[in-house]
């Protein structure tokens, strides 16, 4: 893939970030993973909503078909790249789902994994098409 960006993050292979936001994508939970990731608490993270984590590289579409397959009760799964505390930024493969809690609370919940590096080279260079496609 070439030289590295010295602000990427790379994910440890056995990483694995969780997440739960209520209906509203407010995060209710971060696992440590997540936060490490991130590089906030998890103080600082409940209570936020998800973007909070989303890098500016990101498409909207990206996050519109997120959103509207979620809400469908649908599961999305997709490359996303999230930007951490420090301005830095880290790539994941996310599936994120709908749940009902037994409370009847609904919200959703979101795991990832590393992307493998040609996952990510492929997805810069089509979200990098996207975003110059939205202005």
């Amino acid at each position: 893939m070439g030289k590295k960006d010295p602000n990427e993050i790379v994910l440890e292979a056995k990483s694995f970030l969780v997440s739960e936001t209520d209906s509203d994508g407010i995060i209710k939970f971060a696992n440590d993973d997540f936060c490490r990731y991130a590089e906030y608490s998890l103080d600082e993270l409940v209570g936020e909503p998800h973007n909070f984590v989303r890098h500016r590289d990101m498409p909207r579409a990206a996050f519109k078909d997120l959103w509207d397959t979620v809400k469908q009760g649908k599961t999305w799964e997709g490359f996303v790249k999230n930007a951490s505390k420090s301005g830095k930024f880290y790539w994941v493969f996310a599936t994120v789902y709908p749940f009902k809690s037994c409370d009847g609370s609904s919200g959703y919940i979101s795991c990832r994994r590393k992307a493998s590096e040609d996952e990510i080279e492929k997805y810069t260079k089509l979200y990098k098409t996207m975003k110059a496609q939205e202005r």
